[in-house]
């Protein structure tokens, strides 16, 4: 059975010499605000992070991260789920359940909005970009002894923040059901820190938050990463150069007072907050989130 709740979701992490998500037509650049400095992450690329923890469990998924063709992935689905139909295949996949689908192979074609959707996550404050040249492995040619170069880019510090919502009605479309939502939060969290790759070491979960409505609520409060503040360890506001020399998690701290004001005015229609932290990130108005009534708290 879908399911029946919304929610809101908030996720933090950190990312430490690394380039978050690069921008192809922009030589790999890390993907950023021009007028605000802030670093930038696609929704897909949260998507990725999110399926390729999947894989890994040995999940169904419908975008596995293989480079296919529509067709040739059906197939191999239908024999793992043993099923035909588009709509019973995908219906088996964790992916197609939560982010939707577009299908369209011979006689049926259909499309599925996805119940949880993210907007594209941003810095809490404006970053600097490292421009990095290395030599290749290889020479250029067999007769030659000069190597290539290498070019990269890389963050030295960044705080992101996403926001998500899961909406109840779509999920009745596609069959997204409460288990695969919990299977969300922990591939979310887990998935980020087995990022593992050169370009994405360095990737580590510092906060989700969920907000489960009761059910029959159809509005959100909105936005949630936006009621977050970044300030200085002396909890004063920092100005964009400070921000651009931030290089670690133990220079800051996270005000999130406007935040729990917005779910105190929610208080009516929240069934639940469901907060998981990591110890390392200091928070301003700590003490106010955990007087929350409807909040559950674990430290990880």
């Amino acid at each position: 059975m879908s399911f029946s709740n919304r929610r809101e979701i908030l996720f933090l992490y950190t990312v430490r010499d690394a380039n978050p998500n690069g921008d192809p037509l922009n030589q790999n650049h890390p993907r950023y605000d021009e007028d605000t400095g802030q670093v930038l992450v696609s929704d897909v690329r949260i998507k990725r992070t999110i399926r390729d923890q999947w894989v890994r469990e040995g999940r169904y998924v419908f975008v596995d991260g293989e480079s296919k063709t529509l067709k040739a992935r059906f197939e191999e689905l239908k024999k793992l789920t043993g099923k035909n139909g588009g709509k019973e295949v995908l219906g088996e996949c964790l992916d197609t359940r939560l982010f939707g689908a577009t299908f369209a192979l011979d006689k049926e074609s259909f499309s599925w909005t996805g119940p949880v959707q993210f907007k594209w996550g941003r810095s809490l404050h404006a970053a600097s970009f490292d421009f990095i040249q290395g030599t290749a492995a290889f020479a250029t040619r067999e007769d030659s002894q000069q190597r290539s170069f290498r070019n990269e880019y890389k963050v030295p510090f960044a705080l992101i923040a996403v926001y998500g919502i899961a909406n109840q009605y779509a999920a009745a479309v596609t069959g997204a059901e409460e288990g695969d939502l919990e299977s969300l939060a922990e591939a979310l969290w887990t998935g980020t820190d087995n990022l593992i790759t050169r370009s994405k070491t360095e990737h580590k979960a510092r906060l989700y938050l969920e907000v489960r409505y009761k059910e029959g609520f159809n509005g959100k409060i909105g936005a949630l990463d936006e009621k977050l503040i970044l300030l200085s360890r002396e909890g004063e506001q920092l100005d964009r150069d400070a921000q651009k020399a931030l290089r670690g998690l133990d220079e800051v701290l996270l005000d999130v007072r406007s935040l729990v004001e917005a779910l105190k005015k929610h208080e009516q229609q929240i069934e639940q907050v469901k907060v998981i932290r990591n110890p390392e990130l200091q928070i301003k108005g700590e003490e106010e989130l955990k007087g929350l009534s409807f909040l559950t708290l674990e430290v990880r």
